[in-house]
This record gives C-alpha cells, structure tokens and sequence, in this order.
C-alpha cells in the first residue's frame, strides 16, 4: 500500500530530530543549595523610609565559580571538581541570597533591587567572590569575598576582605555543601556587621 503524502512528510520531518536531539548527560541525584542561618521575621513589613536601604549586587566571579559546579583547589596551579555535585543556580547568586537575608535580619536594612532603589536613597554593596569551594590540602570549604560598599549619599567606595574556613571530613557533594553554608553565613555575618557600622 502506497502511504498519503500528510503521512509521507510526517515522516521526513522527524528523522532529522532524531539525530539532533540530546538531552545531556546522566542528571545529578540532587542538585546543592544555601540558605541563610540568619532569615528576616514573616510578616513584618519593611520600608526604606523607617530604615536604612542598601542594594546588594550578584557578586564578581572568576572563571572557576562561573558554573554550577563545586570547585577543588588541589594546588596552586590545579584545579578539579566535586564528582556528582552541583549547584541549584551559579554560587554568585546563591551568596548573594544568603548576603540579602543576612542584612536584613541582623542589620536591619531594607534591601532593593537596583530598579527600586533610584525612588530610595540607598548603599550599595558589591564585589567579587574570589573562592566559594574546597582547599584540598587543607581539608577546608573556603568562602573569601572582596566587598565593595559605598555607603548611603557618599562617593567614596570602602573595601574589605572577608574570608571563612570551615572543616570538610570528606569530600563529597553533601558534606562540602553543609561546610561551604557555614562558611559562607560566617562571611555574610561579617559582611553584615561592617555594613551596619558605619550608618
């Protein structure tokens, strides 16, 4: 029997997709996230007129950060990966998560979006996360951000380094995430407090 043309062309259109199509490799088992010790209250309103704002930006990363991968620093000249982990979302933007529900909890400041914060006066909090993995000879998650703050109606710019060491028994996607959380809320804390000082 002799196939309709409609049926004939069905055909020819889907043998090119079937060499085309690819769907990746194997998918993690669970997918590595963050979150903050220190969480603003529910159900409490904030406005940028009764406290100070401050916008926090997704910070800066090297080219080893820039994925969702758990970087290993095996030497001064080598770098690997945690076998099977992954981030939920590139670590910049998860540090960032943990810097805005951190300030907002401890220092008690309203953070905007840089949309938002051209109706507030406002700081402004960026810089460059420079580690956010595992020192492997030390056995450590390290969290080191440079932080770049310009304070509320100045034009000055203050640096300052902030870095966190936390043990890793085993170097495994789980435990290297607990470690790198508490490292990175030990950095957010600092962060926090400097910030705060200075209004």
């Amino acid at each position: 029997m002799t196939a309709t043309l409609p049926a004939l062309f069905a055909t020819l259109a889907a043998l090119p997709l079937a060499g085309c199509l690819s769907f990746g490799g194997k998918p993690p088992k669970q997918l590595l996230t963050l979150a903050a010790t220190a969480q603003p209250q529910p159900g409490v309103d904030q406005t940028s007129s009764a406290a100070s704002a401050i916008v926090i930006q997704v910070p800066a990363v090297p080219q080893a950060l820039a994925n969702t991968r758990v970087p290993v620093q095996e030497s001064d000249v080598a770098i690997a990966y945690v076998k099977d982990a992954q981030w939920a979302e590139p670590p910049a933007r998860l540090f960032a998560r943990v810097l805005a529900d951190t300030v907002t909890a401890r220092a008690k400041m309203v953070v905007l979006s840089p949309a938002q914060s051209f109706e507030a006066p406002s700081a402004d909090l960026a810089g460059e996360l420079r580690a956010f993995g595992v020192d492997a000879a030390q056995r450590q998650a390290v969290v080191i951000y440079d932080a770049a703050l310009t304070r509320a109606g100045r034009t000055t710019v203050e640096k300052r380094r902030f870095e966190a060491r936390t043990p890793v028994a085993v170097i495994e996607g789980p435990q290297v995430a607990a470690a790198l959380g508490q490292s990175a809320n030990q950095v957010a804390a600092q962060v926090s407090d400097w910030v705060a000082s200075g209004r």
